[in-house]
């Protein structure tokens, strides 16, 4: 268990992903292999373009490959995989591209509805594609044409993850490798709330009167795509959808834009003002009665109880051409305008995993 945080004030610290640790140990093991090169510490760039170094408690030669180690920093987040060892092992392969294994204490997909299919390594999109860029502009450097096989390994992992969501959304065996921004940004509920604050007075300050609240980076790119919004108007609300309508009472804008994946925005619709999963959680059942209320019949009904996850109950409404995105944006609406004031104009929209829109209500689109 870490250490409880000390009461006197300071700044949080920051740390890296596991996908990070993932990238910086896939690419010393194969600078191992490639030049023979021992290294202590790595340089990676995360996907906005800032450089970190990474120190290393191994790299060394491992049978037909090589491997390197880390131990995960989260900085002052309370995550799960604090301190924890992990390590990358790489093997040269004939083809080339890169090809993902997972290794001891990192799961495997079992079920639908995630946004890896069933089979594949718990290693997410952007941990996958960091790799992938560092491997083959190494592998360009070294004048190299093969491929590569990359094992990730969490110790531990297996037992770290029954503390997470994991099981429950069928990624058995081990931990998820994740990370959108490379970075690990702490979890503080006053500061972030804070910040929100903040950022919505300066929009108001500078004169913006659109403000576009996302959950994360996919939703903010969803939004500059729609409207072009500079970054001032960009409101990082995370899952603190609350203090963005609960502040708009004392400092109302003229438009607020709302944008989230389906399942928070399905959260938001049944009335929750936080969305994080230790306080709200998808209501599969409500799902499946908005969609009877716009002509699901009961096999769809019974279909989208039983999904395994929001994305796959979506899927499911989708394919049988019930719009359940709008509805569950319909449904948010109606909540957010509940709270802020009435010369707030509101408009909802939800993605998918890859930013697309799969959902909106709303006056102004």
């Amino acid at each position: 268990m870490r250490n409880e945080t000390g009461e006197q004030a300071r700044p949080l610290r920051s740390g890296l992903t596991t996908g990070s640790c993932a990238t910086a140990t896939s690419l010393a093991a194969t600078r191992l292999l490639l030049t023979g090169e021992v290294s202590d510490a790595v340089e990676i760039t995360l996907p906005k373009g800032k450089r970190v170094q990474m120190r290393l408690e191994f790299c060394r030669l491992l049978g037909d490959g090589a491997e390197a180690g880390t131990i995960k920093d989260a900085g002052d987040d309370p995550d799960v995989t604090h301190g924890a060892l992990l390590f990358s092992q790489v093997r040269l392969l004939d083809t080339p591209g890169v090809r993902f294994k997972a290794g001891s204490g990192v799961g495997t997909v079992t079920r639908p509805g995630l946004v890896l299919a069933v089979g594949e390594p718990a290693i997410n999109p952007v941990p996958r594609q960091m790799m992938t860029e560092h491997l083959l502009r190494l592998a360009e450097d070294c004048s190299y044409s093969g491929g590569f096989e990359v094992s990730v390994n969490v110790q531990d992992g297996a037992s770290l993850a029954l503390k997470t969501m994991n099981p429950r959304l069928g990624i058995l065996g081990g931990l998820s490798i994740l990370g959108t921004s490379g970075i690990v940004r702490p979890f503080s509920c006053a500061a972030y709330i804070a910040s929100i604050h903040q950022g919505i007075d300066v929009a108001k300050t500078n004169g913006y009167e659109h403000v576009a609240a996302c959950t994360g980076n996919a939703s903010e790119d969803t939004m500059r795509g729609v409207y072009n919004l500079p970054e001032i108007a960009l409101i990082e609300m995370g899952d603190f959808v609350g203090a963005v309508l609960k502040h708009l009472r004392k400092v109302p804008v003229a438009r607020l834009s709302l944008c989230g994946g389906f399942g928070k925005i399905s959260k938001l619709a049944a009335g929750h003002m936080d969305l994080h999963s230790r306080h709200s959680s998808i209501d599969l059942p409500q799902l499946a009665g908005w969609a009877a209320a716009i002509g699901a019949d009961e096999a769809l009904q019974e279909a989208v109880r039983q999904a395994n996850t929001s994305q796959q109950a979506l899927a499911l409404a989708s394919a049988a051409g019930i719009a359940l995105g709008d509805e569950v944006c319909r449904h948010a609406l109606e909540f957010a305008q509940s709270v802020v004031p009435a010369q707030v104009q509101v408009e909802v929209f939800a993605i998918d995993r890859q930013g697309g829109i799969v959902g909106h209500a709303g006056a102004f689109a």
